[in-house]
This record gives structure tokens, sequence and C-alpha cells, in this order.
């Protein structure tokens, strides 16, 4: 069976420098192939400069700012993993304010690897049960989180749906979530 996300818009959400490659580019030609528009936006105007573990990758040019977006714009959020990519990310507070306004709207998010410290950091764990990178375990639980180590976790004890996952070596089945429920 295909999955159609033909006239939807996706977000991707990142900091300019450190988000893992694949964790950006597999989600996003999955969603571009199903028929969606995937977008980047990132904290900076310019480009995003994406790794391999820690080896400068290749860089993407940024669609539009944190600043500049609006939630009722977007039919699903992802966000990609990467340490300084997420650590830079829940500093900023637009992008901080964007996952909360996400949340509240009901519509999907979808987060990997390192990528729920800004979900932690909106305060929109809180209830929930998601799988990150190892690391995250514990401020995912003093987040009022339950955190569990499984490839993929649906969550739809919210106000939307979180769709979490662990790591590269997950992105197959990740992506398949993503693409089954920002299908509806």
């Amino acid at each position: 069976m295909t999955l159609e996300l033909e006239g939807l818009h996706v977000a991707f959400m990142t900091a300019n420098e450190g988000v893992e490659q694949i964790e950006l580019t597999s989600p996003w030609d999955a969603v571009r192939r199903a028929g969606a528009v995937p977008e980047l936006i990132a904290t900076e105007a310019g480009e995003v400069q994406a790794f391999k573990h820690l080896d400068k990758a290749d860089r993407f040019e940024v669609d539009r700012t944190t600043g500049e977006v609006a939630v009722e714009e977007f039919d699903g959020l992802v966000l990609p993993g990467g340490v300084a990519n997420a650590d830079k990310l829940r500093a900023d507070g637009a992008a901080v304010e964007f996952v909360q306004r996400f949340f509240d709207s009901g519509r999907p998010v979808a987060v990997i690897c390192h990528g729920p410290w800004a979900i932690v950091d909106a305060d929109r764990v809180r209830g929930r049960t998601l799988t990150s990178w190892p690391t995250l375990k514990s401020d995912i639980k003093n987040a009022g989180g339950n955190w569990i180590d499984e490839q993929v976790v649906v969550c739809r004890s919210g106000p939307n749906v979180l769709i979490s996952s662990r790591k590269p070596d997950d992105l197959e089945a990740f992506n398949a979530k993503i693409l089954e429920v920002f299908a509806g």
C-alpha cells in the first residue's frame, strides 16, 4: 500500500549547524516521494550545515526561519537529531514556542535521536511515551515523560500524535510511521 501525502506541508526544523544529515534527508525524501511538500525551517536564514556524526557533511538552503513561520501553515513537523543541532534548537525561543503551539494544535510531530530536547524545553513530554537516543532518558523522565527503548514509538496520549525513534539505524521504521500517521 502506498501512502499518499499529496498536498500536505511538512516542516523540518533544525538549527543551522549540527543536524545529523541522514536524520534530515531520509525522512525528507520519504515525505517528498509520498507527495508532501517539505520545508526546511532553521533558527537563522542562510544554510544548515549537516554532519555525519562528528564530520561536516552537506549544506542545505534554509527556506524560512523559526521566527517567520506559523503552525497553521503545516500539517506535520519533523525534528531531526544531532547533538549540536538539538542543543542549539532548544535554546531558540521561537523554535520552542513553535513546538509548543504545534503540539497544542493537534498536528503530528515526529522526532528522532537527540531531537526530543526541543520537546523537553517546550514542556510537551509530560505524560507522553517516547524513545530517543539513550542519553536523553533522564531528561525525558525528569520532564514527566515515559522513556522506552524501542525502534519507533507512536504515542497518542496527548493533544497530538507523537512519533519517536532512537537513531539512524531505525530510519526505515521511523519513516514508515511518519507516512502512516501523516497520511491520517
